[in-house]
């Protein structure tokens, strides 16, 4: 297997918020450095954990922006840019190719499940109107609707720059699929870190994590001992650490990783409605799994 340009740690980073719920670009930058210092391959912005639904298309450029600065190259930088809308999401995209970003996700529409054969044309159609690689990103618990193995590797032979998929459908006989009959400078991503371990005994080469947000050292650590195929080892790590990858989705994310942080001592604001602070309660479980696995 080829090694992909983005590494194989890719954490999907948190938007900081202000009191407000305005953006902290400064806190930004300096969380993109803790980052990349904490073992990042590449970062991720503008996701679900960037709280992509209520972080619009003008802010979304403001974050790009800011995370290309602080990174000033040393590492690669992602931008989400899709959208349920294909011509939303050419424009959008187009307009981000330009921030000096290293390439480009785009997730399955939403709510207007469109059939496998518009899923197609949909990611042909982006991809060829930039020149960026693009990842795909198939989370069909948020999306509802799941993009087969099979529309997931026409696209992989037939456009070149669809590069690697972010698979979150947890169907690992997919995931089996994907890997067996991708071409050459295609990537499988796990979309959960739970599931790391198992896509990447199946063939696939990283994950792009939540986790990173708050222990990148030992994420990285897990995908390279996978990577080595030291998999007693990365087994050990990954059930070290899986009550905390597990314990993060208690509610919605990015919920407890903003929680997480702030109880690690680097705050960084709420969430922006419809999604609600953590609660006292689960303030207390999640710092419990946080001390239970040694990152607090």
């Amino acid at each position: 297997m080829s090694d992909s340009p983005f590494g194989r740690l890719i954490t999907a980073m948190i938007t900081p918020m202000r009191a407000d719920l305005d953006l902290d670009l400064d806190r930004m930058g300096d969380f993109a450095d803790r980052l990349i210092r904490g073992g990042n391959d590449s970062l991720l912005v503008c996701g679900t954990t960037g709280e992509s639904p209520t972080v619009f298309y003008p802010q979304k450029i403001e974050v790009v922006k800011a995370v290309v600065s602080a990174t000033a190259g040393r590492v690669p930088v992602i931008a989400n840019v899709g959208d349920n809308c294909t011509v939303d999401t050419v424009d959008f995209a187009r307009e981000v190719e330009k921030l000096g970003v290293d390439g480009l996700m785009c997730v399955v529409p939403y709510y207007n499940k469109p059939p496998q054969e518009g899923l197609y044309r949909h990611f042909r159609t982006i991809a060829e109107s930039v020149d960026l690689p693009v990842i795909l990103y198939n989370i069909p618990g948020r999306c509802v609707t799941n993009m087969t193995a099979q529309t997931t590797l026409r696209l992989a032979h037939d456009v070149d720059n669809i590069v690697a998929i972010k698979e979150a459908s947890g169907d690992m006989a997919q995931v089996e699929a994907i890997c067996a009959d991708a071409p050459s400078g295609f990537w499988v991503y796990s979309g959960d870190d739970s599931a790391t371990y198992d896509i990447m005994r199946r063939g696939g080469y990283g994950v792009i994590s939540t986790i990173g947000n708050i222990a990148p050292d030992r994420m990285s650590r897990i995908v390279g001992l996978c990577a080595a195929g030291e998999w007693e080892r990365a087994k050990e790590e990954n059930d070290a650490l899986l009550p905390l990858m597990e314990g993060l989705f208690e509610t919605t994310n990015p919920i407890l990783v903003k929680e997480a942080l702030k109880l690690s001592g680097y705050p960084v604001g709420g969430v922006r409605l419809p999604l609600v602070d953590a609660t006292p309660e689960q303030s207390q479980r999640l710092a419990h799994l946080m001390r239970e696995v040694g990152v607090l």
